[in-house]
């Protein structure tokens, strides 16, 4: 009786030792405290007359080890990254250039990662007045492949928005040349897409200029995309 106890206890030791907790938890987006969405950043301290060191500033999130900044140049489209186990770290970046702002967190744990929404901002230079941050392409995703619809046509979005709120067009130009020179519409301020005709088997190219109200512009860039 007594060894029968034994191998029984030994056999729940066993199953214990084998069982699955699960896989490790995912890390979480971190919420984004600063620069301001949409603002003229004015606390970066100079460094020189082309740079100013600035601070940028995240909310904790869960499961996360490690945070990784990624703070982008949209005039040169230079990256800067930096990676901290703290919710808060500084870059030199340009002065009166707009940046997009992301964090990514990460769990050595876990194979898995998660961004945050990817905030703009312009960090404040001598001007009175900036340009509007450049248009946002929204699809088709640069590099894609897409059908047209049953008009022989295909529907260009993006987004745009500005420091002063002054945006008073779009201007879409699209071809199947590279870069694109034909203006396909000029729209408001308010309006964030268009549609362009097409043809299947081609590869099409475009941009979005943005018109703000004292005249100043930014070019999104140029994105292509194959049509099926």
């Amino acid at each position: 009786m007594r060894k029968r106890i034994v191998l029984f206890l030994m056999g729940c030791t066993v199953m214990g030792c084998g069982s699955d907790d699960g896989p490790p938890p995912s890390p979480e987006a971190a919420l984004l405290v600063f620069p301001f969405e949409n603002s003229e950043c004015t606390t970066g301290l100079d460094v020189n007359e082309d740079l100013s060191r600035v601070t940028f500033e995240w909310q904790s999130s869960a499961n996360t080890d490690t945070y990784t900044l990624t703070v982008l140049n949209l005039n040169t489209n230079i990256t800067q990254t930096i990676a901290t186990a703290a919710t808060a770290a500084s870059l030199s970046i340009e002065k009166g250039a707009p940046f997009s702002w992301s964090v990514t967190s990460t769990n050595q744990r876990s194979n898995q990662t998660a961004v945050s929404e990817d905030w703009l901002f312009y960090n404040a230079g001598s001007q009175t007045n900036y340009a509007p941050f450049p248009a946002q392409i929204i699809a088709p995703k640069s590099g894609s492949t897409i059908a047209i619809n049953e008009l022989g046509q295909v529907q260009l979005a993006w987004s745009g928005t500005d420091v002063e709120d002054d945006i008073v067009q779009f201007e879409v130009y699209f071809s199947n040349e590279n870069p694109p020179q034909d203006l396909l519409v000029s729209t408001d301020g308010s309006t964030f897409g268009a549609m362009a005709n097409a043809m299947a088997g081609v590869v099409y190219y475009w941009r979005v200029v943005t018109v703000d109200g004292q005249g100043n512009t930014s070019d999104s860039g140029i994105f292509d995309f194959k049509v099926l």
